[in-house]
């Protein structure tokens, strides 16, 4: 896992795909082939005081809270209602402040040789009324790693996530398949994942695929 290196946003088919568990696997796999690498979860809602993702993501790399999260430049932005940021940021009052972001994210940046980026929610989730989320990763050119799953409507959301980046000329770094959500069909799981590996190969040839194993305990 050392050709991760720089940063890298982890972004979703849609909310639930299975982002914490893949980031977290994800940073553990690169710390364990000998890299320096850290989480960072820009915007949090339904949390105030720690972010419950950079937990998770803490979990599966076996390791407490590190002195980043103490400080808060893990999680620069945490809003109490879960829900959309841009409708959390409402309800709270504030407006999200990118300046504190991207300074957490300078911070980190120089510190450690990776950072992987979660998201919230899927590619196309609102910041501001007039500002989606893949407008900010465009902008910042960071190499996406896609999560999807073996749920039903996955290969869907999966090719229009695709089609959204390539449209925005985002660079996709690889597609990470999380099989913890999928069907109870094990036929619509099988074909979804051999499909969209296919798919991965046939458009997007120089991108990697991850399969996530199912994590018992996070």
């Amino acid at each position: 896992m050392k050709h991760l290196h720089g940063t890298y946003f982890i972004g979703g088919i849609d909310t639930d795909a299975g982002k914490t568990v893949a980031t977290g696997y994800l940073a553990a796999r690169i710390a364990q082939a000998g890299g320096r690498v850290i989480t960072h979860k820009p915007v949090q809602t339904g949390c105030t005081d720690v972010a419950d993702d950079i937990l998770r993501h803490r979990a599966i790399m076996g390791c407490g809270l590190l002195a980043e999260d103490r400080d808060k430049l893990t999680m620069p932005q945490m809003f109490p209602y879960p829900c959309s940021p841009h409708l959390a940021a409402e309800l709270a009052g504030r407006a999200i402040d990118f300046a504190a972001i991207d300074h957490s994210l300078a911070v980190l940046q120089q510190r450690y040789d990776t950072v992987l980026v979660e998201g919230a929610g899927g590619l196309l989730v609102p910041l501001r009324e007039d500002y989606l989320q893949i407008d900010w990763v465009r902008e910042k050119q960071w190499p996406v790693i896609l999560v999807s799953s073996g749920k039903l409507g996955s290969i869907n959301h999966t090719l229009l996530s695709l089609e959204a980046l390539r449209h925005r000329g985002i660079p996709l770094a690889g597609v990470a398949y999380n099989p913890f959500f999928r069907s109870q069909d094990e036929t619509i799981h099988q074909n979804t994942h051999a499909y969209l590996q296919g798919y991965l190969k046939r458009h997007f040839p120089q991108a990697a695929w991850w399969d996530i194993p199912c994590l018992p305990n996070v």
